[in-house]
């Protein structure tokens, strides 16, 4: 086993011991981003590094290792809430933090834990696998809900792949959970590029942005770059609504996956004291349409993120590509103004959100001009006669190597149709009904021969998964409704 597998392990068996208290994993996973950074904050300021101190005397790592018993649990409440304060790092990592593990003993004997292993003596990759291993543990416990923070690692990586982020760039995801597009588009450039001094700096404090609506999640992202050598004094992670305005920065990159659920709402209190759900649009001037459709609205906050001629990789679940209304003039606007090139159809069992029929779009953002940019549409299907499932048959890396060749990354203006890969021309998309581009070909084995159905866990899971998209879709009509 190695170092960082063996790591994961210990943290995660003492997180059954503290989950029979009541404590869930992503409050766990929560407390120990506190805890390791105090260490690590303490870490620094002695040899070799001998660094300024960035927690205040106090509150620091070595003032938790004098207490015990009630006065430990009653100055880490303390520490968490005055470093919740801090404009810069400790502010992002500390806000609003709370102590979940009530038990003095088990919060001492975490702090031993974490005491025992030196973490800044463990290689960059190491610790960042460690949280990794934690964050994904995390999401997989299905009752926690963070999996919809959590790309699968094998897409996010063919995505970075095919789209080639180089040093001197800059990358942005407008929805950004835990880091992993904003750590792939790192590590690419780390092994693919030989860096020099400035090169190497600027790829940690000035190359990678990110936002999240999620105090908690913020948190979570912020630790897991800290810990992959990303970021500095002023983290890159911005919390708050991407949606609510345009931040007036644009980058070369967008990389992408937006949460789930279509509608964007508020819960408010009405005059009789009931809380209530009113659905936010948002007026904004670079949007060519208003929708409480969160998946339009951020396709449309991805272009304007763009530099002109910067390109997008974003994943968006099947409405937005044949909605009527809003997605038709979205689509429109998008296929006119901007070259959207690559299409690819998501199989379904990949992501921990169940229910979700989802594609990776590709474009580039292009400046004005009378005639459209898009000219052909390339459509991978992944997802015709396909079956994963996130236990069983997760999707791997090998299942996206076909996708990679037929993109063409080196030139993808030199693409060859296979049985999977079929191109479309701006005409053809332009005068399909809605400017629907929900475009597949192939058979689907099952609905062909009886001998060739999908085994039965298989089957139950589909069934499941149209049962709850279409409970979701009635919940829409019932709020509208209502």
């Amino acid at each position: 086993m190695n170092e960082s597998a063996s790591i994961v392990q210990k943290l995660w068996n003492y997180c059954h011991v503290l989950r029979d208290e009541g404590i869930s994993y992503g409050d766990y996973v929560e407390q120990l981003t506190y805890l390791l950074f105090l260490k690590m904050a303490d870490e620094q300021t002695r040899p070799p590094f001998k660094k300024d101190p960035i927690v205040p005397e106090g509150l620091d790592w070595a003032s938790l290792l004098e207490k015990d018993g009630d006065a430990l649990e009653v100055h880490y409440r303390h520490i968490l809430e005055n470093l919740g304060k801090d404009n810069g790092l400790l502010g992002v990592i500390f806000k609003k933090a709370q102590n979940r593990i009530q038990d003095p003993a088990k919060l001492r004997r975490l702090i031993e834990m974490i005491n025992a292993e030196t973490w800044l003596g463990l290689d960059v990759d190491v610790k960042g696998d460690i949280y990794e291993g934690l964050l994904q543990k995390n999401a997989e416990d299905v009752k926690s809900g963070a999996g919809q923070y959590f790309t699968p690692r094998p897409l996010i990586n063919a995505m970075v792949e095919v789209m080639q982020p180089s040093p001197g760039m800059t990358v942005c995801d407008p929805a950004c959970g835990t880091g992993g597009f904003l750590l792939s588009a790192h590590s690419y450039i780390s092994s693919n590029y030989r860096l020099d001094k400035e090169q190497k700096k600027a790829l940690k404090h000035d190359t990678f942005y990110g936002m999240d609506i999620v105090d908690s999640v913020a948190r979570l992202c912020v630790m897991n770059l800290y810990l992959h050598g990303i970021g500095g004094d002023k983290p890159p992670i911005d919390v708050r609504d991407a949606l609510a305005s345009d931040p007036g920065d644009r980058y070369d990159m967008v990389l992408t996956n937006p949460p789930f659920g279509k509608k964007s709402s508020i819960t408010i209190i009405n005059g009789e004291g009931k809380a209530e759900k009113e659905q936010l649009t948002y007026e904004r001037e670079d949007f060519w349409a208003t929708s409480s459709n969160k998946q339009l609205n951020f396709l449309q906050h991805v272009r304007t993120l763009l530099k002109i001629n910067g390109g997008a990789a974003i994943v968006i679940p099947d409405n937005v590509l044949f909605e009527g209304g809003a997605g038709e003039m979205v689509r429109r606007k998008l296929l006119h103004e901007c070259d959207v090139h690559t299409l690819l159809r998501l199989p379904t069992g990949i992501f921990y959100a169940q229910g979700v029929k989802a594609n990776v779009l590709f474009f580039d953002k292009k400046p004005a001009s009378e005639t459209p940019w898009t000219e052909k549409l390339w459509v991978y299907d992944l997802r015709t006669n396909q079956h994963f499932t996130l236990k069983q048959n997760p999707m791997r890396a090998e299942h996206l190597k076909d996708f990679i060749e037929c993109y063409n990354p080196e030139n993808r203006h030199d693409r060859e149709e296979t049985e999977k890969f079929k191109s479309f021309d701006y005409d053809e998309l332009i005068q399909r009904d809605k400017t629907s581009l929900d475009l597949f070909w192939l058979k689907d084995e099952s609905l062909e021969d009886s001998d060739n159905l999908p085994d039965p866990d298989v089957l139950a899971r589909d069934i499941t998964e149209s049962l709850e998209a279409a409970l979701e879709q009635f919940e829409e009509i019932y709020e509208d409704l209502g």
